[in-house]
């Protein structure tokens, strides 16, 4: 059964997230749906590179898809593009090797996080409207800090017993974009809520709220603080998944320009 290498954009505002649920509208769910209008087929196998949260957009989701089909990869990207509803895009189909993996082939996944420093008229879903002065010298200092192996059981809600809270953040960057400020981090993997919390910290440090020594605290000792500063879903993309020999290095890039 001939695999498939999927690049999806989507705007998530309208999802429970990416995975499949009961009673709920997902963009995998919704892929899914798409994938067997477009080729007629009810059994198929589709994975994704991770899970992404309800109200959470993404750039360059990646999956898999395992199917029996004759379409050639543009002609399949056409058609599930027909199905699909207007905020979830194909933006590529590849044919992959059937030990290629979506998930466990991933070397680095890469956030990104847009805070407005201004109201706006046409990019509410997609930033967090912060209306205080926020200082990006304190902000990249708490950064410098947060990059590296640590244990961030206080930025998730994923249970410390069950699965290693300890992650490696290769990059957290903060960079100043027009009326933008973009948080961008990459790490081999993610928990959940993890970027969010950490954004969290980052805007009540720049806001003066939280001396960036206290950070330290929380990479040592539990606190219930990071889930209380917890960044809003809206701001949130998965902008790039990365895999064996693909460039690491691209400039970190606003989704538009306000």
């Amino acid at each position: 059964m001939p695999r498939f290498k999927l690049t999806v954009e989507y705007a998530g505002t309208r999802y429970s997230g990416w995975q499949i649920q009961t009673n709920a509208r997902t963009i995998q769910g919704e892929l899914a749906r798409a994938v067997e209008a477009a080729t007629g087929r009810d059994r198929f196998e589709l994975y994704g590179s991770g899970r992404t949260d309800a109200g959470v957009h993404a750039l360059g989701q990646v999956a898999h898809l395992d199917i029996a089909t004759t379409l050639p990869p543009a002609a399949l990207r056409d058609r599930v593009n027909h199905e699909l509803p207007t905020d979830i895009v194909l933006i590529d189909v590849e044919k992959a090797s059937h030990r290629f993996h979506a998930r466990h082939d991933a070397v680095a996944r890469r956030y990104l996080y847009q805070i407005a420093r201004r109201r706006l008229a046409f990019g509410k879903p997609l930033v967090w409207w912060v209306r205080d002065p926020l200082d990006l010298g304190v902000m990249r200092r708490v950064a410098a800090r947060l990059q590296g192996f640590h244990d961030f059981r206080s930025f998730t809600d994923d249970e410390a017993g069950e699965k290693s809270t300890t992650v490696e953040l290769t990059r957290c960057d903060v960079v100043e974009a027009g009326s933008l400020v973009l948080i961008g981090v990459e790490g081999s993997h993610f928990l959940w809520k993890l970027v969010r919390r950490l954004v969290g910290v980052l805007v009540a440090a720049g806001r003066g709220e939280l001396a960036p020594d206290a950070v330290e605290a929380f990479l040592t000792q539990p606190s219930d603080l990071p889930a209380r500063l917890t960044a809003p879903a809206s701001g949130l993309f998965l902008e790039r998944v990365f895999y064996p020999g693909d460039q690491r290095d691209v400039p970190l890039l606003p989704v538009l320009n306000f």
